[in-house]
């Protein structure tokens, strides 16, 4: 599969699909809101594609530079940006696994929101982790999203229960989280086990600050929920944000967001040396 073809061809779709998922929007706003620096922290939007969460952020006086793959998705950034008056720091192209552009650790922040679940080996998944980690100041904040174990199989259910018999993967997706392409249109993903992002997050030298469900508890069914308007949105939102960090509900979740600190090299073999 060739990702940067593939949202190349998407751009606005993928501007759009957050409008659509607005729950999904809102609670990572929110925590956005509960563990970013202040204004104006420097931000690397890492695979932010048509950067609706980087235009957002930049409204509210943060520094954000966005980084994506696709050409076609920093194009309709700069668009949007411009459109409302906003100003990025800059759009890299560039792929999340080599970040070369980016010298030392520049950012206080690093948003993570899509890389790890269209790179299936988790050697890459490593090396995107390690790369955002080395632009990170000590101390600073990574928001990494991860697809959940069994979101494919829900959404199945819902719309195509026929897959469990025509797609010889479900059993493969179970067991091992991969979807592999089966040709160049086809759209692979890596769905992350609610039980393995803690510890992969830890291996790579972070301390987990949180692990919510994007969609809270109205994955599949927020539809209605999706059409509100003023303060029982905002309330909706709210019951979302504080459930989506109910380990019970992350196996039915559709993304999950974690957010660690970055340790320093002290404070990762210290811990190392206790678990031995």
């Amino acid at each position: 599969m060739d990702v940067e073809k593939v949202y190349d061809e998407r751009a606005q779709g993928e501007w759009d699909r957050l409008e659509k998922h607005r729950t999904e929007f809102a609670v990572t706003m929110r925590a956005l809101k509960d563990y970013l620096p202040e204004p104006p922290a420097k931000i690397l939007d890492i695979g932010g594609g048509p950067g609706r969460y980087a235009i957002t952020l930049s409204r509210k006086g943060f520094s954000v530079t966005l980084a994506d793959l696709s050409k076609k998705c920093l194009e309709l950034a700069k668009e949007k940006a411009d459109e409302e008056g906003i100003r990025l720091v800059d759009y890299l192209h560039a792929n999340a696994t080599d970040l070369r552009q980016i010298q030392g650790e520049d950012y206080n922040a690093v948003l993570l929101f899509g890389p790890l679940y269209h790179l299936l080996l988790e050697e890459d998944r490593e090396k995107a982790i390690q790369e955002a980690k080395r632009v990170l100041k000590l101390d600073g904040i990574i928001f990494a999203s991860f697809i959940s174990r069994y979101s494919q199989v829900r959404w199945a259910a819902k719309n195509k229960p026929e897959w469990i018999i025509e797609d010889p993967r479900p059993d493969e997706l179970i067991t091992k989280g991969a979807i592999i392409p089966r040709d160049e249109k086809d759209f692979g993903a890596y769905c992350a086990h609610p039980s393995e992002t803690k510890p992969f997050m830890e291996k790579a030298g972070f301390e987990t600050l949180d692990l919510i469900s994007c969609e809270g508890v109205i994955s599949m069914i927020e539809e209605k929920i999706n059409e509100l308007t003023g303060d029982l949105w905002e309330r909706w939102v709210e019951m979302n944000y504080r459930l989506g960090k109910d380990p019970t509900g992350w196996g039915a979740a559709d993304h999950l967001l974690y957010v660690g600190r970055k340790r320093g090299i002290y404070e990762v073999q210290s811990k190392s040396q206790k678990n031995r």
